[in-house]
């Protein structure tokens, strides 16, 4: 794999930090840009490039780019709360498309640009699904802002990839979850759940706790955006990031009560929130036939090696 000058946006986050380790484990320069929202600076790898900055900064953006001439951007800085979106849609909009627009444009002016790496999101662009589980041609009927803004952004990558030659890869990601996720911020139930069953606290189900996901550990996700540098990829493209399996939220809280050697933990139920479908799994057949990507950790495995990491934070 040759060497590449990769900007990660939101490096410093739960999932971009675990990228930017894989990145420079392959030999990469790695720029980092977050403004630490969500994220904790002690997630940064030290041979990273930090900068505290916005997307939506595009004097700092293009800046960056004129310095240090990238050929990949991988982009995580976002606003990542479906309810937050629910709430507040023009400070998710202005975030999550304008400060990609930002990108892109930078990315546009720079013309070095080889890859545009994006983080999308399975569930939320696809909405309540029609089938089980959903393919890439799955149509896209989000119930969210928070869905909207990675469709539109969607639709700009491939505006800039026609119109721009920018070429892109879309990351549609189920539910990920492993060490370093936050119990705030950017947080997954499996994360809440952890830090509440560790602190002996009672936990909270949102709705009847029936509702599906497809849990897809970190480092299964890492192993996608490495193959997304080797070249293999033709033009533009997007994967679903999953296992193809549901597994409903009750069933996420009995496996980590068992794993934090708390199994006699009761959880309350409160009300489902707005703007989130009850069923949500997607098959990842097209980037196992394209690149040959898999999930190879189990959920039970991911789910005891994410228990383990918070444990150890706490001693």
């Amino acid at each position: 794999m040759k060497k590449s000058s990769i900007l990660v946006t939101g490096g410093a986050g739960f999932i971009g930090s675990h990228l930017v380790d894989a990145f420079i484990g392959a030999g990469h320069d790695v720029v980092v840009l977050d403004n630490v929202s969500t994220g904790f600076t002690a997630n940064l790898n030290p041979k990273a490039t930090f900068v505290q900055g916005d997307i939506t900064d595009a004097e700092l953006v293009g800046e960056l780019f004129a310095r240090h001439k990238f050929d990949v951007v991988d982009h995580h800085a976002a606003q990542l709360d479906v309810r937050k979106s629910v709430a507040d849609p023009i400070f998710d909009a202005r975030t999550n498309i304008l400060g990609t627009l930002t990108l892109l444009e930078a990315a546009r002016k720079s013309g070095k640009l080889k890859r545009f790496i994006f983080a999308s999101t399975g569930g939320a662009v696809y909405g309540e699904q029609e089938y089980f589980p959903a393919d890439e041609a799955h149509p896209t009927a989000p119930i969210s802002p928070y869905g909207i803004t990675k469709r539109a952004i969607e639709l700009y990558l491939n505006y800039y990839h026609l119109v721009h030659q920018i070429p892109y890869v879309a990351f549609r990601y189920t539910n990920v979850y492993g060490p370093r996720q936050s119990a705030q911020g950017e947080a997954g139930v499996v994360a809440i759940f952890i830090e509440r069953l560790l602190n002996g606290q009672q936990c909270t189900i949102h709705g009847s706790g029936e509702q599906t996901r497809d849990y897809v550990f970190v480092g299964d996700l890492v192993s996608a955006h490495l193959l997304a540098l080797d070249g293999r990829i033709e033009g533009s493209r997007i994967y679903n990031i999953s296992t193809a399996i549901e597994t409903d939220v009750n069933e996420i809280f009995k496996l980590l009560s068992s794993l934090v050697t708390n199994e006699n933990a009761k959880a309350t139920h409160g009300p489902a929130k707005l703007g989130e479908q009850l069923r949500s799994v997607c098959s990842y057949d097209l980037i196992e036939r394209e690149l040959g990507w898999r999930p190879t950790v189990s959920l039970k495995e991911g789910l005891s090696q994410t228990v383990k990491a918070f444990s150890a934070q706490r001693k």
